[in-house]
C-alpha cells in the first residue's frame, strides 16, 4: 500500500468517491459537473486544501481531503479531514489508518498545525470506533450549519 499526496490526475477518483459517498451515506445524488469543478478547484488553489490517496499496484483504493481552519486561540492550524472514502471491496484493510498516519506525520512536520479534526454522522458507529481506535476523541462541540 502506498499513501501519497494526490495529483490533479487523481481528481476523477475524488469525483467518483464523493458521488458514491453521498449516495451511500445520505441517499443523495450529487451533480457530477458541480463535484468535478469543486474537486478540481482544490487542485488549482492550494489554499482550499489538498487530497491524499492510498493506492495499491497503481489502483486508488481510497482517499481524503484536508482543509484548514486557523485558531486564534492557539496560534496554529486545525487540519480538517473531509471526504473520506474507501472503495467498498477494500474496506476492513486498515487503509484509513494508513491515510491518517500520513496526515498526522505531515501535520507534525509542518510545525504549525495544532490538531486534526473531522466530523462524522452520529449514526456512523463504525467510523466512530475507527477514529477512537486511532487516538481521536469526541469533541465537546456541536456543529451547526445553514445552507445559503
Amino acid at each position: 500500500m502506498k499513501v501519497r499526496f494526490a495529483e490533479k490526475s487523481d481528481a476523477r477518483h475524488f469525483v467518483d468517491f464523493n458521488c458514491a459517498m453521498a449516495m451511500e451515506t445520505e441517499n443523495k445524488q450529487l451533480d457530477r459537473d458541480t463535484v468535478t469543478r469543486a474537486v478540481e478547484d482544490v487542485f488549482d488553489d492550494p489554499q482550499k486544501g489538498f487530497y491524499i490517496v492510498a493506492e495499491e499496484e497503481g489502483e486508488v483504493l481510497g482517499g481524503l481531503m484536508i482543509t484548514y481552519e486557523w485558531s486564534d486561540w492557539r496560534g496554529g492550524w486545525w487540519w480538517w479531514i473531509q471526504s473520506v472514502f474507501i472503495v467498498p471491496e477494500a474496506r476492513g484493510r486498515k487503509i484509513y489508518s494508513q491515510l491518517y498516519d500520513f496526515v498526522k506525520t505531515r501535520a507534525r512536520e509542518s510545525g504549525n498545525v495544532y490538531g486534526i479534526r473531522l466530523y462524522v454522522d452520529h449514526d456512523n458507529e463504525n467510523a466512530q470506533r475507527v477514529y477512537e481506535r486511532l487516538g481521536m476523541e469526541r469533541s465537546h462541540y456541536y456543529m451547526y450549519e445553514e445552507s445559503l
